[in-house]
């Protein structure tokens, strides 16, 4: 049930006013999906057919949680179908994805714990383990939990059209956090560079979550509201960009080509997923679209 911004509670989406607990995107039905799903494991390219050696790091945008098929340990809701799959058939690569949901930039090189439903799964490396001198293409998702947008996202829902928009709550937070992000991005990209002398280095940013004003209440937040979060997830980006290219890296716009694929779109038309999902993806993360959209603007700019 959600608890909207006045107090009074309603029983239509299945989020909670207040601050979302780490690894809460994957509970109840979300876990059991993850769970049943652990066992169907893949890789994406026959090593023997591959001609380079890919490594796809980062968080949840880029492990794809609650996508059929999962793969790897099931706390990182990691799927057969993320744009690193889908990338890496397009190159013929051999890829080793450690793409983890929740990681921020301090588990590139520390390990990282992982839970389902609140319920401990374990610890996965750091994922710069990944990283060999003999790697030739690297692929980075970062940033959205360093700063917390999808917690925020979480308490700015609500469905009365009275109230306070959150903007103000959280504005000051959000810009400290994204501030205080660039140096950490700053950091992995180095640690990328040391590890991986000859890879070409990929970043991505995150794409069009929502649309301009939003579409309260199809997703339940305010038009102010909606332009802060979309606003401030564009703000990160800006910090991905500057520091990929301050480092030598290709950068990835993902919100130009998501235009009219936000939230608020149609099920057949939305590459991201809302606070209420329509298709097998985790709650204001992207679906089995929106990865194999990212994959393909990804191969477009590397020629694939």
């Amino acid at each position: 049930m959600m608890r909207p911004r006045n107090g009074r509670r309603l029983s239509t989406a299945p989020i909670r006013r207040g601050r979302v607990p780490k690894g809460r995107v994957l509970k109840g039905a979300a876990g059991a999906i993850v769970l049943a799903g652990a066992a169907l494991g893949g890789t994406a390219v026959p090593a023997a057919a591959a001609a380079g050696e890919y490594v796809a790091l980062g968080d949840s945008m880029a492990s794809g949680p609650l996508i059929p098929d999962i793969t790897g340990p099931v706390g990182c809701g990691r799927s057969t179908h993320n744009y690193a799959h889908e990338l890496a058939s397009r190159l013929s690569v051999t890829l080793r994805d450690v793409t983890c949901s929740g990681a921020k930039s301090t588990h590139m090189t520390q390990s990282q714990s992982t839970s389902v439903g609140g319920v401990d799964t374990g610890t996965v490396p750091p994922q710069f383990d990944a990283l060999t001198a003999s790697t030739t293409l690297v692929t980075l998702t970062i940033g959205g939990n360093d700063v917390g947008l999808v917690g925020i996202a979480q308490d700015c829902a609500t469905l009365d059209p009275t109230a306070t928009p959150c903007k103000g709550e959280f504005e000051d937070q959000v810009a400290q956090r994204t501030r205080d992000f660039s140096p950490k991005l700053s950091a992995v990209l180095d640690g990328i560079r040391a590890r991986s002398p000859k890879a070409r280095i990929v970043v991505t940013g995150y794409g069009l979550y929502i649309k301009q004003n939003g579409c309260w209440p199809v997703q339940p937040v305010l038009p102010t509201d909606a332009n802060f979060l979309q606003g401030s997830v564009n703000a990160m980006n800006d910090v991905i960009r500057q520091q990929t290219t301050a480092h030598g890296g290709t950068y990835i716009d993902l919100v130009t080509p998501s235009a009219g694929h936000d939230a608020c779109q149609s099920s057949s038309k939305r590459w991201v997923e809302g606070y209420v999902p329509v298709h097998a993806a985790a709650p204001l993360h992207p679906n089995a679209s929106g990865e194999a959209a990212y994959a393909a603007v990804i191969g477009g700019v590397l020629g694939a």
